[in-house]
């Protein structure tokens, strides 16, 4: 990877096109693909949603056509469920094998969960929760990770960190430059009343993003995590649902009525307004990239000053 190729959200000339980037999908995040494959990006995007795929690869075509350089499509698409190791597995190799090894991994999937005070908790839903948002982040992780290290799932992981560290020509593992970006939230540090589960999950995801950076760090891995949090259109379903969920919640944090909660909730940012989906975008970029390169162990904050002094 090519340091100048990452600047685009600075210059927006400067292309990743010679990066595999592997993206996990929701349906409300198909600018997130063209974002990136715009920029020539070879991605793989990963749904357990056959439809949401489909409507993303359509998406994107429609907006930005382009063959790369060997002849292949700029984006593919790859059913996925992060509950089930064995369909990560199977994706993961069917991406690495239209595409090479993944250069970047952008680990985005994530389950919300009720918003229910704690007394009121489902069990059940909190443990789907913390599949979908740590263990299935972690699954990914760790399987794109070890193709980014070239270690195979037999091999003694122990061992080979040690050779790496200890080698007295470690011109191989820094002549690798890898990036994960695992989506975290401003939840996971502030702990948003209702969403005991979620929060505990991406307060998860923060320290799983620390603790494997400094694992994966002799194999030239850099792992770094994004929190957004109040992120618009206004006129948004995500952002409205949100709203009458936490209105509906019986929180004595929430008001029963969703506007005045959507008034509470932009009043509390200094900035005084929602972040867009762009605004995250070329954050994740930023880690992405090499511009960068000496920022591991990183959670990065779009929040509009709303968790200042938190981080």
């Amino acid at each position: 990877m090519k340091s100048e190729c990452c600047a685009h959200f600075y210059f927006v000339a400067r292309l990743f096109h010679t990066f595999k980037l592997t993206l996990q999908i929701t349906h409300q995040t198909l600018k997130n693909q063209l974002f990136f494959a715009s920029r020539g990006a070879r991605v793989t995007a990963l749904d357990n949603n056959l439809s949401a795929l489909e409507e993303t690869i359509k998406y994107v075509k429609s907006k930005y056509v382009k063959v790369d350089d060997d002849g292949g499509a700029s984006i593919i698409s790859q059913l996925c469920d992060v509950t089930q190791p064995l369909s990560i597995e199977n994706a993961i190799n069917s991406s690495v094998k239209e595409f090479g090894t993944p250069d970047l991994l952008w680990n985005n999937a994530g389950y919300q969960g009720e918003i229910k005070p704690t007394l009121d908790y489902n069990i059940q839903d909190f443990a789907t929760v913390m599949n979908v948002n740590v263990s299935g982040m972690f699954c990914v992780m760790q399987t794109v990770a070890r193709k980014m290290a070239n270690v195979d799932t037999t091999d003694s992981l122990a061992s080979t960190t040690k050779n790496n560290v200890n080698s007295e020509d470690d011109s191989v593992s820094k002549s690798k430059k890898y990036s994960i970006v695992n989506t975290a939230s401003v939840a996971g540090l502030r702990g948003t009343p209702g969403m005991v589960a979620y929060s505990a999950s991406k307060a998860a995801v923060i320290a799983m993003t620390v603790s494997s950076a400094k694992d994966l760090a002799p194999f030239g891995i850099r792992v770094n995590a994004i929190s957004p949090a109040l992120i618009g259109p206004e006129d948004g379903y995500m952002w409205n649902r949100q709203n009458e969920l936490h209105a509906s919640s019986g929180s004595p944090y929430f008001s029963n009525d969703p506007k005045l909660v959507a008034e509470g909730k932009i009043a509390s940012v200094p900035m005084k307004r929602l972040g867009s989906v762009e605004e995250v975008l070329r954050s994740v970029a930023f880690l992405l990239s090499d511009d960068s390169s000496y920022t591991t162990a990183f959670n990065l904050v779009v929040d509009g000053g709303l968790s200042g002094g938190l981080h």
